[in-house]
């Protein structure tokens, strides 16, 4: 028999019974607190997060691109430099193979001159000076290499008709060195430059066409020297002469001895002589040769002047005034022994500038 007791323990569990249950599924099947979101299959792509990964691609890219890059720069860089220090060592030997040719030449035409006796060189100028000494005259050979053009001048008084010796006009401009140049004429006790003279690119007194044994001998606009004989005056603006003055006569043209006239040959035979003239490289060679006199016993004749700058090597070669004219300067010394005793005055100069 069921007390009453126990009915109302009875109603108690069941009423509670699905309370308990609920508990109970709580305690064994607790669900996650955080719901996941749910995304939709088709919403569109966030833009911004798009382009951020493309612009992370394009800067993966440029990254490559300039490892790349500075790569070939160095691979680049090494090659050029290898390349001009190749370049540079094939032109030093160009220069000095180049150069050969020249110093062997030059080599060939001092062995003839001997050892200098003095030397002069600069940026400018080179100039040696030798003893010439073949036994029936003796003088001085001056060979002069001009690196710059302007390095030899010619003096010419801004008065015409006034004069001066080599001397002074060699102090009077400053020059190294310095040699009597053309003829004169005297007049009215003064002493006027023979014919043709170019002064500064310009006629001192117009020009004159050659006539009888007369030349032109000067310098051009190179550097280089230029003379002969001219009939016009285009052949000779041809040549562009910066300077230059007038005597008698050629003696060498081309490597070869010139015709002297008959008259030079003996007006006066033996005479002191100051000879212009160049080798196939343009450099000068300067001879002048001593005499105590004028009468033609002493000095040396044009034919053995011509002897010796055959022996020498010279191309072209002019007779400059001589006889008591004859002088050469060096360091502001007189080298040779004037026939006057003393430097004569003259109205032309060539200067040479260190």
């Amino acid at each position: 028999m069921i007390t009453p007791v126990k009915q109302v323990n009875r109603f108690f569990m069941l009423a509670l019974a699905p309370f308990i249950g609920l508990v109970l599924c709580l305690l064994f099947f607790r669900p996650e607190l955080e719901a996941k979101p749910i995304i939709p299959a088709n919403l569109p792509e966030d833009p911004v997060t798009s382009r951020t990964q493309a612009i992370s691609k394009e800067l993966a890219g440029a990254k490559d691109a300039a490892v790349q890059t500075s790569s070939s720069i160095k691979k680049t860089t090494q090659l050029y430099n290898k390349t001009t220090s190749t370049m540079s060592t094939i032109v030093q030997k160009a220069t000095v193979q180049a150069a050969r040719p020249e110093t062997i030449y030059n080599k060939r035409i001092t062995s003839k001159l001997g050892i200098p006796l003095e030397r002069v060189n600069s940026d400018r100028i080179t100039i040696e000076l030798y003893r010439v000494n073949p036994g029936t005259y003796t003088g001085y050979a001056m060979k002069i290499k001009l690196k710059d053009p302007s390095a030899m001048q010619m003096a010419l008084s801004s008065e015409l008709g006034k004069s001066e010796t080599t001397l002074q006009a060699v102090k009077r401009s400053g020059a190294i060195a310095g040699i009597n140049a053309g003829g004169f004429a005297d007049s009215g006790g003064k002493r006027y430059p023979l014919s043709t003279t170019v002064m500064n690119g310009q006629y001192v007194n117009g020009f004159q066409a050659s006539f009888k044994d007369l030349f032109f001998v000067g310098l051009n606009d190179a550097g280089k020297l230029v003379g002969g004989k001219f009939f016009d005056k285009s052949s000779l603006d041809r040549l562009k002469p910066q300077f230059g003055a007038t005597f008698v006569p050629v003696l060498m043209k081309n490597g070869k001895k010139t015709t002297i006239p008959d008259k030079w040959k003996v007006s006066p035979k033996r005479a002191p002589r100051t000879v212009i003239g160049n080798y196939k490289d343009d450099q000068l060679l300067i001879i002048v040769v001593d005499g105590y006199n004028e009468n033609g016993s002493s000095g040396a004749t044009l034919e053995e002047m011509q002897g010796r700058l055959l022996k020498l090597g010279v191309v072209d070669a002019y007779n400059l005034d001589g006889g008591g004219s004859s002088s050469l300067i060096l360091n502001n010394r007189v080298i040779n022994n004037p026939s006057d005793g003393n430097l004569r005055p003259v109205p032309t100069h060539f200067l040479f500038y260190k």
